[in-house]
C-alpha cells in the first residue's frame, strides 16, 4: 500500500475513535457531566464541553488533514489526560484493576501512534517544501 492510502486509513481510523465517542456526549450530555464529577475532576461541565471540541472538532481536523500536527498533538494530550483522569487502575478496586489498567495502556497508545502522527506530518511538510 502507498503512503498516501495508508495515511487516508489512519486518519479515518483514528477519527472513528474519537468522532463517535464525542458525538455520544453531546447526546448524552448530562450523563457525561455527571461521570466527569463522579470522577472528581473540576469543572465537569467545562470539562465535557472540552471533551467534544476535542473529540468531534479535533478528530475531524485530523480526518480532513486540516493542521494535522496540532490535531494530533492535541488528541494526543488528550489521551494521556483521559488516561491519568479516568483509568488509575492503581487505584481501582480489584475487580476494575486490569480493566483500567488495559484502558490506561491503550490510551497510551494511541497517544503514541498521535505523536507518530505529528512528527510525521512535521516531516512531510518539510519535504514539500
Amino acid at each position: 500500500m502507498s503512503s498516501q492510502v495508508l495515511n487516508i486509513l489512519g486518519r479515518v481510523l483514528i477519527a472513528a475513535l474519537f468522532i463517535p465517542a464525542g458525538l455520544s456526549k453531546i447526546t448524552g450530555f448530562e450523563g457525561t457531566v455527571d461521570y466527569i464529577a463522579s470522577q472528581g475532576l473540576p469543572l465537569p461541565t467545562v470539562a465535557a464541553i472540552l471533551a467534544i471540541v476535542v473529540e468531534v472538532g479535533v478528530a475531524a481536523a485530523l480526518l480532513f488533514n486540516v493542521k494535522t500536527y496540532w490535531a494530533a498533538l492535541i488528541l494526543a494530550v488528550f489521551c494521556i489526560v483521559s488516561a491519568l483522569g479516568f483509568h488509575q487502575f492503581w487505584a481501582a478496586p480489584a475487580e476494575m484493576a486490569q480493566m483500567q489498567q488495559i484502558n490506561f495502556f491503550k490510551n497510551l497508545a494511541i497517544a503514541g501512534g498521535l505523536f507518530l502522527l505529528a512528527a510525521n506530518s512535521c516531516t512531510t511538510v518539510r519535504a514539500s517544501k
